[in-house]
């Protein structure tokens, strides 16, 4: 699978890549105060819109971060959102990054991305070693505690404030890869119905 020319769908939303003409539609995106409030990263200009298209850019090409523009094919291609796959090449586990735009809220668009995005990670990189995905999300982003829970993201732990870099404590939610074939009937051999499995 060559991961350099992803796009992924889910209904009437399109991820893609990240293209210079959506610069507009970011910095509109980035003027919501719920997204001044609960992101780390920022875009308030068009010089710090162009470094952060770099940065994506960069993600794609490291094999590192995948992110994607959210569109909705049924409004004329409208950025809806924004969805990253931050990984490290072998490790068993990636972490999910989202947010939702203000005027798309409250439509379902981030569970069906986010979504659209495991079912995506779990298959490009089951043999690299993916095994799980985490969500981390503010404490007090009740939102994206239930978009987590939605989209079959259990809560796991409490991740303490680490300041300056992360002044807030969190929460982090994890969705384990689906079995294999193999795994499903080695799993079904596991014990009986009646108790837990024993080793002989």
């Amino acid at each position: 699978m060559n991961n350099r020319t992803v796009t992924l769908t889910a209904g009437p939303l399109l991820l893609r890549r990240w293209r210079r003409d959506d610069i507009p539609a970011l910095l509109a995106a980035y003027e919501d105060p719920a997204m001044r409030h609960w992101l780390r990263t920022q875009v308030p200009d068009a010089d710090e819109a162009e470094r952060w298209m770099t940065v994506q850019d960069e993600g794609w090409e490291s094999g590192r971060r995948f992110s994607f523009a959210v569109t909705d094919t049924a409004r004329e291609g409208e950025l809806v959102g924004h969805l990253a796959l931050n990984r490290v090449p072998g490790a068993g586990s990636a972490e999910a990054g989202y947010w939702t735009a203000a005027s798309a809220r409250g439509r379902g668009v981030a569970p069906r991305a986010l979504g659209a995005l495991t079912d995506w990670a779990f298959a490009a990189f089951a043999e690299d070693g993916l095994r799980r995905l985490d969500l981390l999300h503010a404490v007090g982003n009740e939102a994206s505690c239930r978009v987590a829970e939605k989209s079959g993201f259990a809560p796991a732990e409490f991740v303490p404030a680490q300041p300056p870099r992360y002044p807030l404590g969190g929460h982090r939610h994890s969705r384990r890869a689906p079995l294999s074939a193999a795994e499903e009937r080695r799993a079904g051999c596991a014990g009986t119905s009646g108790g837990p499995a024993t080793r002989r």
